[in-house]
């Protein structure tokens, strides 16, 4: 443990009995601080000064702090500079949820051909002459030729355009690039109309986690060269992904979980103001304000609502537990599975029961409503499509939907409190 003097101030009592003021300890609002600032670095990688400054400024306070921390509990490398921090976090496991880029306009994840066209903005942004500025059009004359070096076809129509737009986009988020002068979606629909951006050259170098070159094949590169010791590595998963099953821990980090449990629950804790829940069937590290995450569930929207009275209606139904078993890639997980008739059966009915409510969409296609169902409990490891049906995780019984009619809603708000 880290036993020692405690920095919290009190009310105590020096040599021959006089009695002390309190004392208002800092230590306990720097370490206060510097939770608020690894969870800001946790959600958003990239923090700069244009788009984030309070952040960027609390993270610079605490820089090596931070940077200790993180070294030696998650293994990630934090870089601080004035304008910019950027956290590199470790490749995820092949087990966790996939978290796509996401098009800012329609939030739908990024296809392969936008990825494309974000390696090869991000390629001919890096290229040696390009300096603090660049004119779309010149950016576009670079990216076509590093294309054809790689046999990849550019072209001027709108699709390349607009995913071109797209992936520009992203980096105008990330404050790697902004517009200066024009716009890139006019740029997009009217190539005529030029646009001057700026380049953030000292964040753009750090995109990366790792020089591409020392890799051999695109899969490599999810691969770790040094394996991280098994404490840093649970940590990780807890810190990363909204649930790990025992089925998917290797034995040093499942012996970690069984013996280190209270010291794991107390960092996790004071490093990241998260709980640990450790489970028959797995655990997880949730935070209790909500606030730490990409994906709040259950939360509002259609399909988060669709999903959660999904989830109570099979749940009740099968009783997943930590006893009974799905396949999933091969292996088994603790699960029930819900044929895919009887997913449609209920869906069906709360379609129904819910039309004046939810999306018009779903009311049309069942597709539809099953299709963002699924992909949400995915995302969340409560769920998982099989060829025969859904799996549903017994993680799912943590969550029960209290339904509340309009009418109730009115006559809440009517009573006089």
């Amino acid at each position: 443990g880290h036993g020692g003097v405690g920095g919290h101030g009190g009310v105590g009592a020096e040599r021959g009995g006089r009695m002390t003021a309190p004392r208002v300890s800092t230590a306990g609002l720097d370490a206060g601080e510097r939770r608020i600032a690894a969870r800001h670095l946790l959600s958003s990688p990239i923090l700069t000064a244009a788009r984030q400054p309070a952040e960027l400024d609390l993270v610079r306070r605490h820089a090596t702090a931070l940077k200790s921390m993180f070294a030696s509990q998650l293994g990630y490398p934090l870089i601080v500079e004035s304008t910019f921090a950027r956290l590199v976090k470790a490749p995820l496991p092949a087990s966790a949820p996939v978290r796509p880029a996401r098009r800012a306009t329609d939030d739908s994840p990024f296809t392969a051909a936008t990825y494309v066209h974000l390696a090869l903005a991000c390629a001919a942004l890096l290229a040696p002459g390009v300096g603090e500025q660049i004119l779309i059009s010149a950016l576009v004359d670079q990216i076509r030729a590093d294309a054809a070096e790689q046999s990849i076809t550019i072209t001027d129509g709108i699709g390349d355009r607009r995913q071109l737009v797209t992936a520009l986009r992203l980096l105008v988020s990330w404050g790697v690039v902004s517009e200066t002068d024009g716009s890139l979606t006019a740029w997009g629909e009217r190539p005529e109309d030029e646009a001057l951006l700026s380049i953030n050259r000292s964040l753009l170098i750090h995109l990366l986690p790792s020089p591409l070159h020392q890799f051999g094949t695109a899969e490599e590169t999810w691969s770790q060269h040094n394996p991280e010791p098994p404490r840093r590595r649970l940590r990780q998963r807890l810190v990363e992904n909204p649930a790990v099953f025992r089925a998917e821990l290797p034995d040093d980090e499942l012996d970690v979980l069984s013996r280190e449990r209270h010291e794991l629950a107390r960092h996790i804790d004071e490093n990241f103001g998260l709980v640990l829940e450790v489970r028959a069937e797995g655990v997880l590290a949730y935070d209790p304000s909500g606030a730490l995450t990409d994906l709040d569930f259950p939360g509002s929207g259609s399909a988060k609502q669709a999903a959660l009275l999904l989830l109570d209606e099979l749940t009740t139904a099968l009783q997943p537990s930590a006893e009974s078993a799905v396949r999933v890639d091969g292996g088994p997980l603790p699960g029930a599975l819900a044929p895919w008739p009887l997913v449609d059966a209920v869906l069906g009915d709360l379609a129904a029961r819910y039309r004046n409510v939810w999306k018009g969409a779903y009311g049309e296609s069942l597709d539809a409503l099953r299709g963002d169902v699924a992909d949400l409990l995915e995302a969340l490891r409560l769920g998982c499509r099989l060829d025969d049906g859904l799996a549903i995780f017994p993680f799912a019984a943590r969550y029960q939907p209290h339904v509340r009619t309009q009418a109730a809603a009115a006559a809440e708000e009517e009573i006089p409190g």
